[in-house]
């Protein structure tokens, strides 16, 4: 296994080209949030946003679309009931994430088989929260795409089958083998299983764990995929880089980490890893 360092950071995240606008920097459509759970995906739409994704797009329930407003003009509201629309947006972008705050009873399941049905093979597919646990429960297929899941340990037990106890980094791979899909293992130390290698993430801080700091990952993962789409991998191992080395700037003054904290921090973040040495990272915040 090896362990994942700061220097992913300076791989991926470069100056922008002078000749640029935003559809250069791809196009992501979440799915998620019902009644209940707007926040979840909000808070994953504002980590694609401040990731610097071109264009975002959040497929919600009609309910949160004057908090979405509010709290994130940059991004564009869909009714996630409207399956013709939902599907337009699906096929539309680089990047689709789907779950955070998407609950599971029947509305949540159809709405998640026609994303689906609707995402296309060179696509990328960030599946978190409960679109793991209706797959698991309700055994459904994945789709053809590039699949990236961000389950914590528990919805990885829902659908590898591995007990959490016994999710040993050969019974990972096995599993993730299986899928042909990346899996981002969030834990103590999250391990992020790629096509040829595993990685280990040796930062972070007790201090992130709040509700929410998933939603947060999977948007910066959805964001940083669409935005830097040349090497999906790499992106996803920036992003899972930068939300923990973010949170543990923040922990520094704070008892906890609040999630919308590390997005808003985002673009100050990048903008130094554009610049400066990746020994001087630690200041971005300063």
């Amino acid at each position: 296994m090896k362990k994942l360092s700061d220097q992913i950071l300076h791989q991926v995240i470069k100056p922008r080209p002078a000749n640029s606008f935003k559809g250069t920097f791809g196009k992501v459509t979440l799915v998620g949030g019902n009644r209940n759970f707007g926040g979840a995906i909000i808070m994953a739409s504002t980590a694609a946003v401040c990731a610097g994704a071109g264009l975002v797009t959040t497929a919600t329930d009609a309910s949160n679309s004057g908090a979405l407003h509010a709290q994130l003009p940059e991004a564009m509201f869909a009714d996630f009931t409207n399956d013709g629309q939902v599907a337009s947006l699906v096929s539309a972008a680089t990047t689709v994430a789907v779950g955070p705050g998407l609950g599971d009873d029947e509305t949540s399941e159809h709405i998640l088989k026609n994303v689906f049905a609707s995402v296309k093979p060179e696509q990328n597919l960030v599946i978190d929260g409960s679109a793991i646990t209706l797959m698991a429960r309700e055994n459904i297929s994945q789709p053809a795409a590039n699949v990236i899941y961000t389950p914590h340990e528990m919805e990885w037990q829902r659908l590898s089958g591995i007990k959490i106890g016994e999710q040993t980094e050969e019974k990972n791979r096995a599993v993730r083998d299986q899928l042909n899909a990346t899996v981002v293992l969030k834990k103590h130390h999250t391990e992020i299983y790629t096509t040829n290698e595993v990685y280990q993430l040796t930062i972070g801080t007790p201090a992130q764990a709040v509700g929410g700091m998933g939603d947060t990952l999977a948007g910066m993962v959805g964001g940083f995929t669409a935005e830097f789409h040349q090497d999906v991998t790499n992106a996803v191992l920036a992003a899972v880089y930068a939300h923990s080395a973010i949170a543990e700037k923040i922990a520094e003054n704070q008892y906890i980490v609040l999630p919308h904290q590390i997005s808003r921090a985002l673009p100050t973040f990048m903008k130094k890893m554009e610049q400066a040495p990746s020994e001087h990272h630690i200041g971005f915040l300063n």
